[in-house]
């Protein structure tokens, strides 16, 4: 009787763990039992959809389009300073700039979050590649200008490496690291590693060594998840406080609607996308402008807690063709501050 309990035991553990593992199927935009779609989309190659939002001075009168890529657990419908959506709470002055410069604004919901289709092999390289296929759905030309925040950073360096031809220049704003790059040094790596809360460490490290055990780690209850989903404040510094106490003033448009696909496509798959094997290292990138036609940027803000400025830093050094940008009083929201956010886009802009 022992060798069939065993048996029994073994399966049904191994059963277990499998349906733990397993993610549940994506409640997608449009079908029987999923959400409504409400945003305008559009239809890619491979059958999905990406929902966007424009914004600014019409694409046909514009100077300069931007593709603004949004970070983890937000969407196209990210109010930055310069979103005419804003104008009523920062005043005239970005409105102005707005206009001054003639820029068009294309936000849009990356795979998974909001109303567009998820992507079960959703990586680095498929974002880039969304993002071309994006601007060429909407003709909004063969150039353009991408600005990426945090976790929206790492698409922006599958463009450098995979479509830097479509480029006019790339903001990339306290922008996303991987803490497995070849380019750092094992010591400098691990001294920005461990700033990090414990609990997000083994996030990241689960993500990076283990994603077929990630959907299981996320959900459960013996360990502590992500501290920014678990609500744990520590991991803003006080300029960023500061910021979130302001934000909360102003009306959010869209945020009920970031995870209704499911956690698991939206911001599960975020940081694996982020945090997998990456086909190269930024170091092996070569510089998109060489003739200064364009410009690459880094805005770091140096008080921020959830991106070690030092790595940001390093990555500069190394690329001198980047510009690098450290804010003294900055965060990890800086781009939500009026006035850095029309440096960043000046910076960006030439003229």
């Amino acid at each position: 009787m022992f060798v069939p309990i065993a048996v029994a035991v073994v399966v049904g553990v191994l059963g277990w763990a499998y349906q733990a593992t397993k993610p549940p199927p994506p409640k997608i935009c449009g079908s029987p039992d999923g959400p409504l779609v409400t945003s305008p989309r559009v239809r890619l190659s491979d059958g999905r959809h990406l929902a966007y939002r424009e914004t600014g001075v019409s694409k046909e009168e514009a100077k300069y389009k931007i593709i603004v890529i949004h970070g983890f657990d937000s969407s196209k419908d990210l109010n930055l300073p310069a979103s005419h959506r804003c104008v009523w709470y920062i005043g005239i002055g970005m409105e102005e700039l707005i206009e001054e410069l003639g820029i068009y604004f294309l936000f849009f919901d990356r795979a998974g979050y909001g109303d567009s289709d998820p992507n079960p092999k959703r990586s680095v390289k498929s974002e880039a590649f969304d993002i071309q296929e994006l601007a060429d759905k909407l003709q909004i030309g063969s150039k353009f200008y991408v600005l990426g925040v945090s976790m929206g950073a790492y698409p922006i360096w599958g463009c450098l490496k995979y479509i830097p031809n479509r480029l006019s220049g790339a903001a990339l704003v306290v922008p996303f690291v991987h803490y497995w790059w070849p380019c750092f040094p094992s010591q400098l790596a691990k001294e920005a590693f461990k700033t990090l809360c414990v609990q997000d460490q083994w996030v990241f490290r689960v993500a990076y060594h283990a994603p077929w055990l990630f959907y299981w780690w996320m959900t459960q209850k013996w360990f502590p998840s992500l501290s920014i989903m678990a609500g744990n404040m520590s991991i803003f510094s006080q300029p960023d406080l500061e910021m979130l106490k302001k934000l909360s003033e102003i009306p959010s448009a869209g945020q009920e609607k970031i995870r209704q696909q499911g956690v698991h496509e939206s911001l599960h798959r975020d940081i694996m996308a982020g945090y997998s094997k990456w086909e190269f290292d930024p170091l092996d990138i070569n510089n998109p402008f060489p003739d200064n036609e364009g410009s690459v940027h880094i805005w770091q803000g140096y008080q921020d807690k959830i991106i070690p400025y030092k790595l940001n830093r390093y990555i500069s050094e190394k690329l001198p063709w980047i510009r690098y940008h450290e804010v003294p009083e900055g965060g990890h929201l800086l781009i939500f501050d009026q006035k850095t956010c029309e440096d960043i886009l000046r910076g960006l802009l030439p003229g």
